[in-house]
């Protein structure tokens, strides 16, 4: 059999579940995937290996490899490996991202790039799939299109002509659907063809299950509205290309005994992680403002836990307990929540490399795990919604499930599924006849991911103290029926310190009587780039609308101490560009701010209000804070041209930053009168100096 080296490089677990779906759909297709993560070194060696090699590789923070690449990208750019040192290595490189990101996909990027360097060709080329619209998008045309470059490249290692029934070779892949290749999505050899054909069913179900729903008749189908649950011509009529079905591979038990006791810190390989007291809780907007901005302050005193200015850390949530109270209601488990689960792997799973999920504690109860172990509100993929269908009784469901993971239905599993924020209890809610096993679950399931908070404060500061601030995110999931939730770890901190916390006071823990002074279990984050410049003489810019503030209110806290230290240092100016809503609402630290510059810390704040009607003034004022930017511009360009100094944009990655960015190449051409393509240029340059740095996110 045909053996090709297939490595991943993953952050959150996508790059290895298409790995692995690589690795399934190899064998059909005559091929042996030799599966590794690309951190498991000791397993493979690219300096040896002659077969050919398929790379997936996500991107994290603001365009970094993910971790478990660090080693390998760092081993590749050693600047003393020789141009051919990968000469004899030929691969295909699947990347992802989200475009959101100024860096999009960069984490693929730089490898590919370091390979091709040091030698190394394409058998077949790059794609860059999109989280922003779909990764699957580009992801299942990619994968049909892996297996022709591959016999092609195996039949011309052979020396044979090329046979003629040979589909070329996959063309660049771009991350828009509208620039794939047309052959590329007509490659169906990944999927098993499933056809049904509603029209020769008996009684015509489908349609009378679409008359049932809507109360017209099937003559008028036509009208019907599509939703989650129903579809319209000319999909509901259409024949489908179903994937194939994904391999089971766990065996659940459910023992009726005391587990054993697990805290929610055995369920992270993040290591160190410390357990700490929430000691203060702020609300910063006031009652009516459209978001509700709170400030947590964490007592770190008595914890090894350094921290400078510009550092993120995590933050370990659980599930909502209401959603895993109907999670397991309509699971039928309820009544089992206490049980311990025994997971064992299934002695004739057909499923390659099939091993227990590591962030499933073992002897632990099917509570813990559905509270601490699970992301219940992760976006069900379609081998998902595949694996569904064989256990929904019910034609009708049955069928809908097959449209929205089907080829034919990737608009409508868009639509109904991804952009209406749809997660598994939806679709149990949504179709009852599905009953999946447990089993099912835990294959399905991913992780649960801590959440990352910036650091808001400075221990020069705050001795002894972390702040952070988020806002309380509140959304519609629009399937069956409209629900209200609430961010999986900002609904659940909000909720923590509910009890000791006053609008636009500040109330420790120790001062109210009801609080109980709750502890949440944090661990720090890859140390990044996000600093003040050790050169204190540097002026910086600051643009941090909402609360892409809090960095910098890290910044200028530290600035004031080290100020207070040296009296007589050569401190450079500091610019800060912030924005809200509404001045008397969402100004978050107002006060603060206008210490700092009372204190001289702060040379320029330029605020600006987006949803406050001038009043009195003959000329509108900045809306956001590109536009005050903008106003600015000779100041920027001089700072940055001139001054030798640093920008940081904290906040929105889609709109936000996008425009910032936008504003800044504008800025640098009309200010040195340059082509825009040359100030765009100027601005790489700034980046890969680091003085223009972002923390930004979706």
């Amino acid at each position: 059999m045909r053996r090709f080296l297939l490595l991943y490089a993953t952050q959150r677990g996508q790059a290895k579940a298409i790995a692995e779906e690589i690795c399934e759909q190899a064998v059909a297709h005559g091929f042996s995937a030799d599966l590794h993560c690309i951190s498991e070194s000791d397993k493979y060696d690219l300096k040896t290996e002659t077969a050919p090699l398929v790379v997936v590789v996500s991107t994290t923070g603001t365009g970094d490899p993910p971790d478990t690449a660090r080693k390998f990208v760092k081993e590749i750019q050693n600047k003393t490996l020789p141009v051919d040192f990968f000469a004899h290595l030929r691969y295909g490189l699947l990347g992802l991202g989200d475009s959101e990101y100024t860096y999009f996909c960069n984490g693929g990027k730089v490898i590919d790039k370091r390979l091709q360097e040091l030698g190394a060709r394409h058998f077949y080329d790059t794609g860059h799939a999109d989280d922003c619209v779909g990764l699957e998008l580009v992801v299942e045309p990619w994968i049909a299109g892996l297996w022709a470059a591959l016999t092609e490249h195996f039949q011309s290692n052979r020396g044979q002509e090329e046979i003629s029934r040979v589909l070329p070779r996959a063309s660049h892949i771009s991350l828009r659907t509208d620039q794939m290749k047309p052959e590329l999505l007509h490659l169906e050899s990944q999927v098993e063809l499933l056809r049904v054909d509603d029209s020769g069913r008996k009684d015509s179900e489908v349609l009378q299950q679409n008359t049932v729903n809507s109360g017209q008749s099937s003559a008028l189908i036509e009208d019907f509205e599509a939703s989650l649950i129903r579809s319209v011509p000319p999909l509901s009529q259409a024949s489908l290309n179903v994937p194939a079905l994904p391999p089971d591979y766990l065996q659940v038990h459910l023992q009726e005994s005391l587990c054993q006791e697990k805290s929610q810190t055995s369920v992270t390989s993040v290591d160190p992680i410390f357990q700490v007291p929430i000691s203060k809780a702020v609300q910063l907007t006031t009652n009516d403002a459209i978001k509700t901005t709170l400030l947590i302050e964490l007592d770190i005193s008595k914890t090894d836990f350094p921290y400078q200015p510009g550092d993120a850390f995590n933050v370990i949530c659980p599930n909502s307990d209401s959603e895993v109270q109907n999670l397991l209601e309509r699971l039928q488990l309820a009544d089992k929540r206490e049980y311990c689960v025994l997971l064992n792997i299934k002695a004739d799973t057909k499923k390659k490399g099939a091993a227990l999920p590591q962030h499933v504690p073992e002897g632990c109860s099917l509570q813990f795990i559905l509270t601490w172990c699970l992301e219940i509100r992760a976006l069900p993929k379609k081998a998902f919604l595949r694996a569904l269908v064989d256990y929904t009784s019910n034609s009708a469901e049955k069928r809908r499930l097959q449209e929205l993971c089907s080829k034919q239905g990737a608009a409508d599993y868009s639509r109904f599924v991804r952009d209406a924020c749809a997660c598994l209890l939806d679709l149990l809610l949504a179709f009852p006849s599905c009953q999946p096993p447990l089993g099912l679950l835990l294959e399905h399931l991913p992780k649960l991911q801590p959440r990352p908070y910036s650091c808001a404060s400075s221990s020069l500061f705050h001795p002894g103290k972390l702040h952070f601030v988020f806002n309380t995110v509140e959304f519609l999931s629009n399937t069956t029926t409209v629900v209200l939730r609430k961010g999986v770890c900002t609904g659940w901190l909000a909720t923590l310190v509910d009890s000791f916390l006053q609008p636009n006071t500040h109330v420790s823990c120790e001062d109210s009587e009801k609080a109980l002074s709750p502890k949440i279990s944090i661990s720090p984050r890859t140390t990044n780039s996000f600093h003040l410049p050790n050169d204190l003489s540097a002026p910086i810019i600051m643009v941090g609308p909402g609360t892409g503030i809090a960095p910098f209110i890290g910044f200028l806290q530290h600035r004031e101490k080290l100020q207070e230290q040296h009296p007589d240092g050569n401190f450079g100016a500091m610019w800060l560009f912030f924005g809200c809503r509404h001045k008397d609402r969402d100004y978050l630290f107002r006060e603060e701010l206008r210490h700092f510059l009372k204190q001289g810390i702060l040379t320029h704040l330029k605020v600006c209000f987006s949803r406050d009607a001038p009043v009195g003034q003959e000329e509108t004022p900045a809306k956001y804070v590109q536009d005050n930017i903008q106003l600015h511009g000779k100041q920027v360009a001089r700072i940055l041209l001139h001054e030798n100094g640093y920008i940081y944009v904290c906040g929105d990655a889609k709109n936000m930053a996008k425009d910032v960015n936008d504003a800044l190449v504008e800025i640098i051409s009309r200010e040195a009168g340059v082509e825009k393509l040359e100030a765009m240029k100027t601005l790489a340059t700034l980046k890969e100096e680091k003085r223009y740095l972002q923390d930004i996110w979706s």
